[in-house]
């Protein structure tokens, strides 16, 4: 991981770490980027997260866009609260059958009980593969 925001909560960022953002991201060969509320990005291999034709599983796509606007939102929510997802779906537009695939979350909404999160997956060229749009709600602990 390479960018991480100074303030951030100190047992969040030993779970980040000492996970590599979970068990899940580590299967599937997530690598963090660049993580903020506002901002994250990974990146995820094709090879080992395809579907029976060889094409990237549609569900990987939603992994990594979950796993980026989970992350993002646990950032926002700030010490003393959690993220949980209430809503995600997922747009196709490209498949794609080797290379690596990148996660770019931006944030659309930033509440107080609520984050929302449009993450665009690319593939090595710029070409949009996937668009995810999810939503957390924020809680206390």
């Amino acid at each position: 991981m390479t960018l991480l925001p100074p303030d951030l909560d100190p047992e969040l960022y030993e779970r980040i770490v000492s996970t590599q953002g979970g068990a899940l991201c580590q299967k599937m060969g997530i690598e963090f980027l660049e993580l903020s509320a506002e901002r994250s990005v990974a990146t995820m291999p094709v090879a080992g997260n395809t579907q029976v034709i060889g094409l990237l599983h549609g569900g990987a796509h939603v992994v990594l866009g979950e796993s980026l606007g989970s992350i993002s939102s646990a950032l926002h929510a700030g010490a003393g609260r959690y993220a949980v997802g209430i809503e995600i779906n997922a747009t196709h537009s490209r498949s794609i059958t080797e290379g690596l695939v990148t996660g770019t979350c931006t944030a659309l909404v930033l509440g107080r009980t609520l984050a929302t999160h449009e993450i665009v997956m690319t593939d090595e060229q710029g070409r949009r593969l996937s668009t995810v749009r999810m939503t957390n709600m924020l809680r206390d602990r």
